[in-house]
């Protein structure tokens, strides 16, 4: 079974919309696409915004391939993970037949994009388990049970997991991959990934073509309001979703962003960065974990903590008259009295202590 057959009927073969800047390799004047032939007055970053930008441009896809040990055909750049989560689910999941699965708790972008689909959303709930070190467990033959049971087209797995912050093992995601093969298509989504040490699920692409991969530049590479993700794929796949997207989906200036990032001495600096915020997540954690109202300090592998306090609630509000904002996750069942808190800067965590420690 070709991986292809898991693609919509209607979209396999589907060419999408070719755009101006598509049809302009080679150029040198360009009189095709309804621009204003002047660049806009301003500061000299805005040279060239003129024009319409390249839909995924070639030097990011390159640098972004060597980041996350890809190869350029396998990769698709979008508006930060939440496009290629829209993207896959559009182009595998006909409306009101098939279905995505989820293991709440977990990131609500997959749920809404398939509601909005009007695919079905079958859940396998994470189990809770006695391990201090590991209170979230993947049901792995849950997963692979409804997955054969529903119309599953659509397979989450988020690693490290948000909101709980566990990383699954490799192990766990190969059996998935291995037991849903022509079946499904299996998506691990690595926004923490940077914060982990297990190893990313690109690992296991070569052998299993309906495995994708997401990452992104948000946390570890400071980009959150650049919008740069990236959806690591079997190629054929991959241009698939480049038929769907939107024509320019990229603005040139978060491109360049991007590139800056990726050059080495934004990554010297994004790995001084991880550094500092795994240090500080084991001292937040530690000191969290010493108050008198703290129920729980759960353990992470992203760049935050969930904590359960004896009151959620009260702690919440406590905080953001002091203009510390972090968020409630108490909605989740799993996850009762909990608030999940960003890892900041040393100052920041400082302010955060003293504001908890003078809860009363």
């Amino acid at each position: 079974m070709s991986l292809l057959d898991l693609v919509r009927p209607d979209l396999q073969g589907f060419a999408g919309y070719s755009s101006a800047r598509k049809e302009a390799q080679g150029g040198q004047v360009f009189l095709n696409a309804n621009e204003s032939p002047w660049a806009p007055s301003g500061e000299a970053w805005a040279n060239g915004l003129n024009r319409y930008p390249d839909p995924q441009p070639e030097a990011l896809i390159a640098a972004l391939a060597t980041l996350y040990g890809a190869t350029p055909e396998e990769v698709l750049v979008g508006r930060g993970s939440d496009e290629p989560i829209d993207l896959l689910t559009r182009a595998l999941c006909v409306a009101g037949q098939d279905a995505v699965l989820i293991c709440p708790p977990t990131f609500g972008m997959y749920a809404v994009c398939a509601r909005v689909q009007n695919a079905a959303v079958c859940e396998v709930p994470l189990r809770a388990t006695d391990d201090p070190h590991a209170p979230f467990a993947l049901d792995v033959e849950g997963v692979i049970d409804a997955a054969r049971t529903a119309p599953v087209k659509l397979v989450y797995l988020c690693s490290p997991n948000n909101p709980t912050g566990q990383a699954l093992p490799l192990a766990q995601i190969e059996r998935v991959a291995e037991a849903l093969h022509g079946r499904a298509v299996v998506v691990v989504d690595e926004a923490y990934g940077e914060f982990s040490p297990l190893a990313s699920a690109v690992t296991l692409r070569a052998r299993f073509p309906h495995l994708v991969v997401l990452r992104t530049l948000s946390k570890a590479y400071a980009l959150a309001g650049a919008r740069i993700g990236t959806l690591i794929g079997d190629p054929a796949l991959v241009r698939v979703l480049r038929a769907i997207m939107a024509p320019y989906p990229l603005s040139q200036v978060c491109a360049q962003a991007a590139l800056n990032a990726l050059a080495p001495d934004g990554l010297q600096k994004a790995r001084a960065h991880i550094d500092t915020l795994l240090a500080e997540r084991s001292r937040l954690s530690a000191a969290i974990a010493k108050l008198s109202k703290v129920r729980r300090v759960y353990p992470s592998d992203a760049n935050f903590l969930v904590v359960a306090f004896e009151d959620a609630v009260s702690v919440y509000r406590h905080t953001l008259a002091r203009g510390i904002v972090l968020r409630d996750v108490s909605k989740h069942a799993a996850l009762p009295d909990c608030l999940r808190i960003s890892v900041g800067t040393p100052e920041e965590n400082d302010r955060l202590l003293a504001c908890l420690e003078s809860l009363a």
